[in-house]
């Protein structure tokens, strides 16, 4: 299977996390899975981390958060996006993360985003055989023999 993590889920799955988004990445990077990221998911992950709030309640230093996505960008198939093929009203900068699943040809997109979830970027992902799962829909599929 090949997955997308959204920002939210690749910062709810850092090393010092025990929750469904670290068992989701750590399910996805055995194969035959393949985590699919972007230049651009690869950067906002790296600016999300670097916000003070997030290294207080992930207990990061700046040091781990930069490893953290060095290791997730060495781990993952790095996809190139050359431009967005949707547009997500309610939110445009998840356009670049709507790209990277559809040029990434992913299964499913794993994201928190409720601005993802939405009927008609759902009905554009499926056009793409690509379905929007939460981190914990995802396990729960990923549990089923």
């Amino acid at each position: 299977m090949r997955v997308l993590l959204d920002t939210n889920v690749l910062v709810r799955a850092t090393g010092n996390s025990q929750g469904p988004g670290r068992e989701v990445l750590l399910r996805r990077l055995t194969p035959p899975h393949v985590i699919v990221v972007s230049n651009f998911l690869l950067d906002e992950l790296r600016r999300v981390l670097a916000y003070p709030r997030v290294q207080r309640i992930h207990g990061l230093t700046a040091e781990e958060s930069e490893s953290y996505v060095r290791d997730v960008g060495s781990v993952a198939e790095l996809v190139d996006v050359p431009g967005s093929p949707f547009q997500v009203k309610h939110d445009p900068d998840d356009d670049p993360i709507i790209a990277a699943a559809v040029y990434g040809r992913v299964d499913a997109l794993c994201t928190l985003d409720r601005h993802l979830r939405r009927p008609e970027v759902t009905s554009f992902c499926g056009q793409f055989n690509v379905r929007v799962l939460t981190d914990v829909e995802l396990l729960s599929e990923l549990q089923v023999p």
